[in-house]
């Protein structure tokens, strides 16, 4: 049961191209952000469509395939966890970001 407690799996589209960060020791980091889509219908039975953003953070062997084959458009599948962060703007102000840790990834798209 300790695999629940903090997991996500999302299907969603790409919304720009990975961003790639490599580290000083070589190591590689990719950052994308990815649009799922919900609907339901209103009061009056329309139907009403909407897109959610998540940002997505890969790190490890995993980059290879993102830097490869993970494009803007594409449809893929993750699963990983919830991570917080927080840091300080230019301006000294207090920031903070919900991202994905994926640690899995299916391409769906052709």
């Amino acid at each position: 049961m300790n695999a629940l407690r903090n997991k996500v799996q999302l299907i969603g589209r790409l919304g720009q191209d990975p961003e790639i960060v490599i580290f000083n020791d070589g190591n590689k980091m990719a950052k994308f952000s990815m649009a799922t889509d919900d609907s339901y219908k209103d009061k009056d039975g329309q139907k009403v469509e909407r897109a959610y953003w998540h940002n997505v953070v890969v790190r490890g062997g995993l980059v290879n395939v993102v830097e490869n084959y993970v494009s803007k458009g594409k449809e893929i599948a993750i699963e990983g966890k919830l991570t917080n962060r927080s840091w300080e703007d230019k301006e000294g102000n207090k920031r903070y970001t919900t991202e994905i840790l994926c640690n899995e990834l299916l391409l769906i798209s052709k």
